[in-house]
């Protein structure tokens, strides 16, 4: 089974998506100007206590103030607090904690007006980022993630991943990590730690160490809202957590985008350094990889399976619902429960990737067709938590009720992903009546008229719908052709299925868009 990862670069970010074996699994976007990500960690001052909630409001730089409840708090609080205290007065606080002396474990059932005060500066975690109209939600347990463990501050304990079973292999880990555990610092052993050896898990706590102590230095010169350990970019940590034998290549079109995931895999996996690829083809990445045709195909409001069924997926406020047909399948079992449980079952690994593809949350109900039999619910009950197997969120699956309907939750931690999938005509504006499309070829001309002769730019290329790809350039003596015969320059057409048959965009030889005349 392959599995690789392909990076587009745009001018917004980048676009992410994680391919097994040619089929889309997960697609992400990690945008430039956005910021509050899970696991960045903020120095955030105390705007209001709501006593009712048991909860503060904290502003960490957000538009909306972020939600911090008293459970988030975390035992060690008044620890922390005195910690961030001590580094944002002296600046020759190093970040070690070997000499620091813990104070006393909060009340677990105390009030939160009795461990934070108004205008308090307090170090916190992004644990959820904004999603609709609700700010980030914080905490006050901090943790860093590295490639085989988790760095917990002002803790002692030790745990081992529960999908490590094996317990010879448990006892190992807990004893090679007890003897390089600094003073002070607790540790969540991942599960990818497994089988490995001493030399590599001391040098992933290392790099843990100093980036929270170089946080810690930070402190002294800086501001309320100011980050002071950021979470790393969308691909790395991903590559972070997913990085496998069974990994074939990490591609990018973007060179520096490229030598900073080289320099990454060489860190954390120098025997995988290889898998990093840089794309040079003409054609954009995503439509050369098939995605781009992919992503239009999965993110819409129904979705084909392979075999003739299809899932309406509705999304409402407060949960997802999710309804499986049979299609023309109606008729490829012997009876109707054989081929209810054949729809059934090829629904769930469908829905078990789209629950990854968009990352939904929070609750899902799916409506499978109607079984009889309770060996056949078992069974798709059983397929079920199978094909959620490889999904990181945590998730909770509950078997199938009398009423035929399967709930699931699943943790949600940042906003949905959606595509559009629908387009507004831009001709019709929606109203259903076209005049003129063919115009838009006149239009294309007219402009690369202007541009040639009165801007006269040189190595143009232009995108456009492959319908309109083919019109310009099919032909011995095509459009394209006479454009030459005219101009006495080669212009480069590019097909761009992402495009609508009256979009087109023209780019100058250094790849930049060029501003075309209303």
């Amino acid at each position: 089974m392959s599995n690789e990862l392909i990076i587009n670069s745009t001018q917004s970010g980048s676009r992410i998506a994680l391919l097994k074996d040619k089929g889309l699994v997960e697609f992400h976007q990690d945008n430039e100007e956005s910021k509050f990500k899970v696991g960045d960690i903020y120095l955030g001052t105390v705007k209001k206590i709501v006593p009712g909630l048991n909860a503060a409001f904290i502003d960490i730089g957000y538009e909306k103030d972020a939600f911090l409840h008293y459970l988030d708090l975390g035992p060690q609080i008044k620890s922390l607090n005195k910690y961030t205290k001590q580094a944002l007065t002296n600046k020759h606080v190093t970040g070690g904690l070997g000499k620091f002396k813990n104070e006393p474990d909060i009340n677990k059932l105390g009030k939160m007006s009795q461990v934070l005060t108004k205008g308090q500066k307090i170090l916190v975690q992004v644990v959820k980022e904004p999603i609709s109209t609700k700010g980030p939600r914080l905490t006050c347990e901090l943790s860093i993630a590295g490639r085989y463990m988790v760095l917990v501050p002002f803790s002692s304990a030790i745990n081992i991943s529960k999908k490590i079973t094996d317990g010879e292999e448990r006892k190992r880990l807990l004893r090679l990590i007890s003897s390089i555990k600094p003073e002070n610092f607790g540790l969540i052993i991942r599960t990818v730690a497994k089988g490995k050896n001493v030399g590599e898990l001391d040098q992933d706590l290392r790099n843990l160490v100093d980036s929270w102590k170089d946080g810690i230095k930070k402190l002294h010169g800086l501001s309320p809202r100011d980050k002071v350990i950021g979470e790393m970019n969308r691909a790395s940590s991903l590559l972070r957590d997913i990085l496998n034998e069974n990994f074939d290549s990490v591609i990018s079109d973007d060179k520096e985008i490229h030598e900073e995931i080289k320099g990454f895999i060489g860190k954390i996996a120098p025997d995988k350094e290889k898998i990093a690829k840089l794309y040079t083809g003409k054609a954009k990445i995503f439509e050369a990889m098939g995605i781009e045709k992919q992503m239009k195909s999965l993110f819409g409001k129904s979705v084909s399976l392979p075999k003739g069924g299809y899932l309406i997926i509705e999304h409402t406020e407060a949960l997802h619902v999710i309804d499986v047909n049979s299609g023309n399948k109606s008729n490829a079992g012997e009876d109707q429960e054989s081929t209810a449980l054949a729809v059934n079952l090829e629904a769930a690994k469908e829905i078990a990737r789209q629950l990854r593809l968009r990352d939904m949350g929070g609750i899902v109900v799916i409506d499978f067709i109607d079984m009889r039999k309770a060996d056949n619910k078992k069974e798709l009950f059983r397929f079920m938590k199978e094909a959620m197997g490889d999904d990181r969120a945590k998730h909770t699956i509950l078997p199938i009720t009398k009423f035929g309907l399967m709930q699931i939750t699943r943790q949600r931690v940042r906003p949905e992903m959606n595509i559009t999938t629908r387009e507004v005509c831009p001709t019709c504006g929606g109203t259903g009546k076209v005049s003129a499309t063919i115009l838009v070829s006149d239009q294309i001309e007219k402009n690369l008229d202007y541009v040639l002769s009165h801007q006269n730019e040189k190595g143009l290329t232009i995108n456009v719908h492959p319908f309109l790809h083919a019109f310009f350039t099919k032909g011995v003596f095509s459009k394209r052709w006479q454009w030459y015969r005219k101009h006495h320059t080669w212009v480069k057409i590019e097909k761009d299925s992402s495009l609508s048959l009256s979009e087109y965009t023209f780019y100058n030889k250094m790849g930049e868009e060029i501003e075309l005349q209303a």
